[in-house]
């Protein structure tokens, strides 16, 4: 079997691992034209959950690296008012030391550089898609748009939101507008900009709850303890340039309409002034993170997500990832449930390879399912993420806003609802 993957995301590249392992031939296409091209130089949050997929998908020495370039793991897990007020916190810490096993903060870029390797002579960069033809032999053909062409008996949509493959393959399937909007940045990790953060906030991870449904995050990504061992020097020499500077980020997101202007399109200094504006009655240390925040590092983020597919009849040409589940990052799901789908996909295909199911049958196995768990992360993730929702209104959102801090103050109070809420948290996390 020969499996073409179109797109080297994170799915697509653990997939290719997974494949390649088990001695299925594969090839990867991607249209970016290098290696080194900026996919974002932002922080993923991969979950238990998608630790373990990776780990299924990937070698044990990849996984080993993977683990060695992400950022410490939080301690703690904030809810915060805009004026930076505890509503509620959780110390990872006090669940014992395997509570958020495979929980990791890494960067997108080095994520991507990590699951390249080992797969040099498998992934052709310069290939954007034009389209795919299916054979009269039951193969299928990618035509790219420099024309050349790839032939393969399974071809792997794994080319993101805006999938040439789901295109083709699925015209009714669309996207839909949230009426969400976000913008985000970063900064360096000084003694000034430390400052700004309480212990709690610098070691761990922030979601603030401000008036009108607009909300936030803070999170600190350190690499220093990495970057000055020994050991990861002397096993991946190759790497030690790759660990990205130690920084703080943040994020705003809000419904349009209470936005004072769009951001999409505006600079990054227009997008900091319009951060600045939100924040106006926010606590002075937000707003300082944000006015010492370079324009060049702050970007606005599209908020769409997919609207939920209905079975189709599965052939040999399938998808994964956000080519086929978009979703809003209100619930941290979106590289997880790609790893998932990789890990189940390639589990499925590597039975095809071995004569226990024939290929047909192997997908549609794999798409039963991944349509199954992925409109559940996409619906959770869109339900944290609307702008329909009545948070996003003056008056009753303050009240509703009121009624959810005083019910997290009561569950911070009393520790058997605070470990049961962890729990519940933990396991969440754990399962998908």
């Amino acid at each position: 079997m020969k499996v073409l993957i179109i797109g080297a995301g994170t799915g697509g590249l653990a997939l290719a691992h997974l494949l390649k392992q088990a001695g299925v031939g594969i090839a990867v296409y991607e249209r970016d034209l290098a290696p080194n091209a900026n996919t974002g130089g932002y922080r993923v949050g991969i979950s238990p959950a998608g630790s373990r997929a990776l780990k299924a998908c990937i070698p044990g020495e990849l996984y080993d690296l993977y683990v060695a370039t992400c950022a410490r793991s939080p301690r703690y897990f904030n809810m915060l008012t805009e004026q930076l007020g505890e509503v509620l916190s959780f110390d990872i810490d006090d669940a014992g030391p395997n509570a958020l096993d495979g929980e990791r903060n890494v960067i997108r870029k080095t994520l991507r550089r990590v699951l390249l390797r080992g797969l040099e002579d498998d992934v052709f960069f310069g290939k954007a898609l034009q389209s795919y033809t299916t054979n009269d032999d039951g193969s299928v053909t990618a035509c790219f748009q420099d024309g050349s062409l790839a032939t393969g008996d399974v071809l792997v949509g794994a080319d993101g939101t805006s999938s040439t493959v789901r295109r083709q393959r699925l015209p009714d399937a669309r996207l839909e507008d949230t009426g969400m909007v976000s913008l985000g940045g970063k900064i360096p990790i000084t003694v000034e900009t430390k400052a700004l953060l309480s212990d709690k906030m610098f070691q761990g991870m922030s979601l603030i709850m401000a008036p009108m449904g607009f909300g936030a995050i803070i999170h600190s990504l350190e690499f220093t303890e990495t970057r000055s061992d020994p050991g990861f020097a002397a096993r991946w020499p190759d790497f030690v340039e790759a660990l990205d500077e130690d920084s703080i980020g943040w994020g705003i997101w809000g419904a349009r309409q209470n936005f004072p202007r769009d951001p999409s399109g505006l600079s990054g200094e227009q997008l900091r002034e319009l951060g600045l504006e939100i924040t106006r009655d926010w606590h002075p240390h937000l707003r300082a993170l944000i006015r010492a925040t370079e324009p060049s590092t702050i970007h606005d983020v599209k908020m769409r997500t997919s609207v939920p597919l209905k079975p189709w009849t599965s052939s040999n040409v399938t998808l994964l990832g956000d080519a086929v589940h978009t979703m809003t990052p209100g619930r941290g799901a979106g590289a997880n449930t790609a790893l998932r789908d990789a890990a189940l996909l390639g589990r499925m295909l590597v039975e095809a390879e071995q004569g226990r199911r024939p290929i047909i049958e192997a997908i549609h196995a794999y798409e039963v399912e991944m349509l199954r768990y992925s409109a559940e992360a996409v619906q959770e993730s869109k339900r944290q993420m609307d702008a329909s929702d009545l948070a996003h209104r003056p008056v009753v959102g303050r009240v509703q806003l009121a009624v959810t801090r005083g019910a997290m103050r009561t569950i911070n109070a009393i520790p058997a609802l605070k470990r049961r809420a962890f729990r519940q948290m933990m396991r969440v996390r754990g399962e998908n």
